[in-house]
């Protein structure tokens, strides 16, 4: 089984160039993809890019509408998951979870009833920021934001996840937004599509440090399958997610690595070609000594272990 923290596919079924149902389609994820990689729960994220985007709300309402559309479509196989005991239901009644997730903070533009009132549409997960400035902080894509933290807004933000029982998730923020995040956050939070910044120096990477603090707070980094993230080379080549894996699974533990593929938002060329490859991963796993319990963390338990007591 696997939990996958990060997909992109709902941006692409809204372009509808590679066909626009999620039960079967041309992109890295679909209902049959995820029944052939034995998938437990699919986080799908609401992308917004507020530099080309003058109305974020709007844009992801209308997004949540054709995710709503196509659950309601696919009733036999894949169902909204709000928290651990809908997964587990989900499970026994032969079902993939969907779990509804915002890429970009800036969609509830500055307004805690925003943030309220998607919680209400079934939004269980904010990356609080992508890759412009938003009311709750500042991104790690420019070099001049990386020691900026969080707006006093960004902080209500936090606390008001917290209070409500959402997914706090880092990736694309800034360094000091992080820490703030880390101080603030009473329950454990996620970099969703990450890797280590050790291994591959890019700003979208955490720092040593930085996985470390996440293993402490009992949060999870889900390793992405970005190419840029993971080496130099033109394909996202399994070995090199497996030599992310090794250095994290002995700076942070392995109880902090999760899987976040960041499919349909990334280049393409990896060697994982979609979501029912993702059995590949695993074998190469094996093949370098990781046990089945190991494997087993990565791909479903430590996800599911914060999904239990976040949401």
């Amino acid at each position: 089984m696997v939990i996958d923290l990060h997909c992109d596919t709902f941006l692409r079924l809204m372009e509808g160039k590679n066909g626009s149902d999620l039960y079967e389609n041309n992109l890295n994820v679909d209902i049959k993809k995820l029944i052939k990689g034995k998938s437990l729960a699919q986080f799908f994220a609401m992308w917004i890019d507020l530099k080309n985007d003058s109305k974020p709300m709007e844009t992801c309402l209308k997004m949540i509408d054709k995710f709503y559309i196509e659950l309601d479509k696919n009733p036999d196989y894949i169902s909204l998951a709000t928290n651990y005991e809908d997964i587990i239901r989900n499970k026994n009644e032969g079902k993939i979870s969907a779990l509804l997730t915002i890429e970009e903070g800036g969609a509830i533009k500055g307004q805690l009833h925003n943030l309220r009132n998607f919680y209400r549409l079934g939004v269980r997960g904010i990356t609080l920021t992508w890759n412009r400035v938003n009311e709750i902080g500042f991104p790690n894509a420019k070099e001049e934001y990386r020691n900026q933290g969080l707006t006093e807004f960004g902080k209500e933000v936090v606390y008001e996840m917290n209070r409500l029982g959402m997914l706090i998730d880092v990736s694309h923020l800034s360094d000091e937004g992080f820490y703030d995040v880390a101080r603030l956050s009473s329950k454990p939070f996620i970099a969703s599509h990450a890797n280590s910044r050790t291994i591959k120096e890019h700003f979208r990477n955490l720092t040593d440090d930085m996985i470390r603090v996440l293993s402490d707070k009992g949060g999870v980094i889900g390793i992405s399958f970005e190419r840029d993230f993971l080496g130099d080379t033109e394909n996202a080549r399994i070995e090199d997610m497996v030599k992310h894996i090794k250095y994290i699974r002995n700076i942070g533990s392995i109880d902090v690595i999760a899987i976040g593929t960041d499919y349909d938002g990334c280049n393409p060329n990896c060697e994982i070609d979609n979501i029912g490859e993702i059995g590949k991963l695993a074998e190469a796993l094996k093949a370098n000594n990781f046990s089945e319990d190991e494997i087993d963390k990565i791909f479903y338990k430590n996800a599911l272990r914060v999904i239990k007591e976040v949401l």
